[in-house]
């Protein structure tokens, strides 16, 4: 398996509960047009929510959200996500949704209850994906949340579906 950055470190975005991938994450209009080039999504990502978001972020910082967080199984946001360096730790996500975001090699943290009451946007978050530590420096709080699958380390430490089956592929090219 590759070298991958489980540990991530940085500010928090505390988003609430019910944010839609349509309009919420991304605009609805990069989702009906079938769009997925980082390029293209990133500038427009939390656009509806937080317009000042992708002038403010940085790699490793952390999106934390309530319940239901991106409903639908576009993976338009979570490739804009990805192509700037951020994690995801939610309350929780549909199946649909969460499918979504680590086919696209987004670290995710899901079913977290009330994960919510510890951070606010701002704080500095540590968070390791591979072992569920939660860790709010600014809070001085410490949790241990689901940590990512077993069988989910591969695909996300070669970046998502496409990095993972060109892995594959070439593993197959040189057997033959």
């Amino acid at each position: 398996m590759p070298d991958y950055q489980w540990v991530l470190r940085g500010r928090c975005y505390r988003l609430g509960d019910d944010v839609p991938h349509p309009g919420g994450v991304i605009p609805a209009r990069f989702i009906t047009a079938r769009e997925m080039d980082p390029a293209v999504l990133v500038p427009h990502l939390f656009a509806e929510t937080d317009p000042e978001f992708v002038q403010r972020c940085r790699p490793g910082d952390i999106i934390v959200t309530g319940r239901n967080f991106g409903m639908g199984p576009k993976g338009n946001g979570y490739v804009a996500m990805h192509a700037l360096g951020l994690g995801l730790v939610c309350a929780s996500m549909s199946v649909q949704a969460y499918r979504a975001a680590i086919s696209t090699g987004l670290r995710v943290l899901n079913h977290c209850d009330n994960i919510t009451d510890d951070c606010q946007t701002g704080d500095d978050l540590e968070v390791d994906f591979l072992n569920g530590t939660f860790v709010n420096h600014s809070r001085r709080i410490t949790r241990n949340l689901p940590p990512v699958p077993a069988a989910l380390h591969e695909l996300l430490a070669h970046g998502g579906n496409e990095g993972w089956l060109a892995h594959w592929w070439q593993g197959r090219q040189t057997a033959a």
